[in-house]
């Protein structure tokens, strides 16, 4: 009897052993709204897949404040097992030695059949070291785009279906939208950082700073005072006094996209991933897609445009299980299937060939004209050292000083030449900041 009763008691023990041996893990993002609940849809689908991990989301705000709460947590021992971090977050988290797990060693460590020239190099390029290899997880990854009223084109006398593809059509079509009375400016734009100065200077093989953008050091410097950038930017100012040109504010540029909804402007230029949203939004005219416009007397125009968004990235401190939940979860999050239908409903691009490919099978790019722009546009050309991307440390105080100084242009307190030198040299002190916290 009591021999049966430790048995019992053994018996017990070990199925509830079993019954708890299920491992969780805690992924910190950025996504809210219909981004987030779809996140939630994808992660709900994993833990039904199987019955061995479960992972766990947690709204954290924006991409700095999720990335700032990261590190506090991380400091204070409480860190997640995943955090979404924003591309220009990259240089801080590589710096960052021993608070990350490289995926591309997780992955091998774990046994996941996993194979970086799977990926899309033109998005994986941001995110890997000299010597190739991964160190985070893409997952939502976005260039911009250009999206234009073809009502209003239509009603200037302009044919509705061939959007500007130079600065020079830029001007010309605007000036003619404005004149025929179809709409009172000609464009606007998000992201004056991301979009009119360091996609511009990808899309016109120009460096933004030495050291191939960042690439190969911590002692890189800016160099985005060329020729090129000044010409551009000071267009931009001569535009906005004309009244063609709209500026949207800093930042993301959130007050450019009413302006577009409205149809007081009849073009934007803003990220692929805003596709599902301004087709929500324009909902009295018909929206047309368009790559950049370029320069045509820069050579090397067009390049390729340089990706934003976020990657995954694991942190360390936590146990084999955990590691073993991240690595498990990573391979389906990168599924084909996965990937694929992530792609057609935010409107970020695929990170696989094969989610490209299994998106074109489905006819997806067919039925929705423009869903194939930002890749089309990514995959121009080979990235050079010029247009592979980005990677500086203090990046995120880097594009608030860009903002503050285009506003400075706005106002007429600099030309475009004494803006950008100041973005260079504001922008080289917080570099040195960063170096000396760092090396």
């Amino acid at each position: 009897m009591i021999r049966y009763s430790t048995v019992s008691a053994v018996a017990l023990a070990a199925s509830a052993c079993a019954a708890s041996a299920e491992t969780t893990i805690n992924w910190w993002h950025a996504m809210g709204g219909e981004l987030g609940a779809k996140l939630e849809e994808i992660v709900q689908g994993f833990n039904d897949s199987q019955d061995d991990y479960t992972v766990v989301p947690s709204y954290k705000g924006t991409y700095p404040e999720t990335m700032t709460a990261a590190i506090a947590a991380f400091r204070a021992g409480e860190q997640p097992t995943i955090v979404q971090v924003f591309e220009v977050g990259t240089g801080t988290m590589m710096a960052a030695e021993g608070a990350i797990v490289p995926v591309y060693q997780l992955m091998e460590e774990h046994g996941q059949d996993f194979d970086p020239a799977a990926f899309l190099p033109q998005v994986v390029g941001y995110y890997t070291d000299t010597d190739g290899n991964m160190l985070s997880m893409p997952f939502n990854s976005s260039t911009p785009i250009l999206y234009y009223n073809k009502n209003v084109f239509e009603a200037a006398g302009l044919d509705p279906n061939t959007p500007p593809k130079t600065w020079a059509e830029m001007e010309e079509f605007s000036k003619k939208i404005i004149d025929s009375g179809a709409a009172t400016c000609g464009f606007t734009t998000g992201w004056i950082s991301w979009i009119q100065t360091e996609n511009f200077s990808a899309w016109h093989n120009q460096p933004i700073g030495s050291m191939e953008n960042g690439f190969g050091g911590l002692d890189a410097e800016l160099t985005v005072n060329g020729p090129a950038q000044v010409k551009h930017w000071g267009n931009l100012k001569r535009l906005a006094d004309e009244g063609v040109f709209k500026y949207g504010g800093p930042v993301g540029g959130d007050n450019a996209p009413p302006m577009f909804y409205g149809q007081e402007c009849a073009m934007i230029m803003n990220s692929s991933a805003s596709r599902a949203g301004v087709i929500a939004n324009a909902t009295d005219f018909e929206v047309g897609y368009g790559m950049l416009p370029y320069y045509d007397d820069v050579e090397g125009a067009p390049q390729n445009s340089i990706i934003g968004g976020a990657t995954l990235w694991t942190l360390s401190g936590k146990s084999d299980d955990e590691y073993a939940a991240a690595a498990a979860f990573y391979s389906y999050l990168s599924s084909a299937e996965v990937q694929a239908d992530w792609h057609q409903f935010s409107g970020y691009l695929p990170i696989t060939q094969a989610a490209y490919d299994l998106t074109r099978e489905q006819g997806y790019y067919d039925e929705n004209p423009g869903a194939e722009t930002g890749l089309q546009q990514i995959t121009l050309n080979e990235p050079t050292e010029n247009s592979k991307g980005l990677r500086f440390g203090n990046y995120v105080q880097i594009r608030g000083v860009i903002d503050e100084e285009f506003e400075q242009l706005l106002s007429g307190d600099k030309d475009a030449q004494g803006a950008l030198d100041n973005v260079v040299e504001r922008g080289n002190a917080l570099l040195q900041e960063f170096r000396e916290q760092n090396q």
